[in-house]
């Protein structure tokens, strides 16, 4: 139901929980719930980021005419989702965070600035709060990306949902598959 509110909503969210809890599947849900639903959906995976690609991975590049894109163009209009934030290098996280607080980039070898128009979808583990006080992630880029927050509860604590959940699958892997129904 929060999902489903904040979908509404343009502000940044903030999605924690463990591994496994399907904090992706609820970004892409919110993308889909959005007005920006017919628009891009770009997943950033935070540690395929290093110190020596972070900014074109970020903020893309021109050189002698050619432009690749960076993760901020793909989903331009649509929804960037960063997945497991706690785990972008200082630097990623410095260059992450000067374009937020500005609204726009430039391109590295390029001169004209780029307007932000991307909804940020940051997913985090329960333990990303140690990590801030470690000093390992930025607590003023948490604070920028956690305008929204929810936090996804592992499926231990809502056992409830396990029988809709395997009626789901067991009919998704009949019409998928053509398997009979047992």
């Amino acid at each position: 139901e929060r999902v489903q509110q904040y979908a509404r909503h343009d502000g940044s969210v903030l999605m924690s929980g463990e591994p496994g809890t399907g904090r992706g599947a609820f970004a892409r849900y919110m993308h889909g719930l959005s007005r920006r639903a017919d628009e891009p959906l770009t997943t950033l995976a935070a540690a395929s980021i290093t110190d020596s690609n972070a900014e074109e991975q970020l903020l893309g590049s021109e050189r002698g005419g050619e432009i690749v894109a960076g993760a901020f163009e793909r989903a331009a209009g649509g929804t960037l989702v960063i997945d497991e934030l706690a785990d972008l290098n200082m630097t990623a996280q410095k260059v992450l965070f000067g374009v937020l607080e500005s609204g726009s980039f430039t391109r590295i070898g390029g001169r004209n600035p780029i307007k932000v128009n991307v909804r940020i979808v940051a997913t985090v583990g329960p333990e990303y709060e140690g990590r801030i006080v470690a000093g390992e992630l930025r607590r003023d880029l948490v604070s920028h990306l956690s305008e929204l927050s929810v936090r996804i509860p592992p499926l231990r604590e809502y056992a409830e949902d396990v029988p809709e959940l395997l009626t789901y699958y067991v009919d998704k892997l009949v019409d998928s598959e053509g398997l009979a129904f047992r």
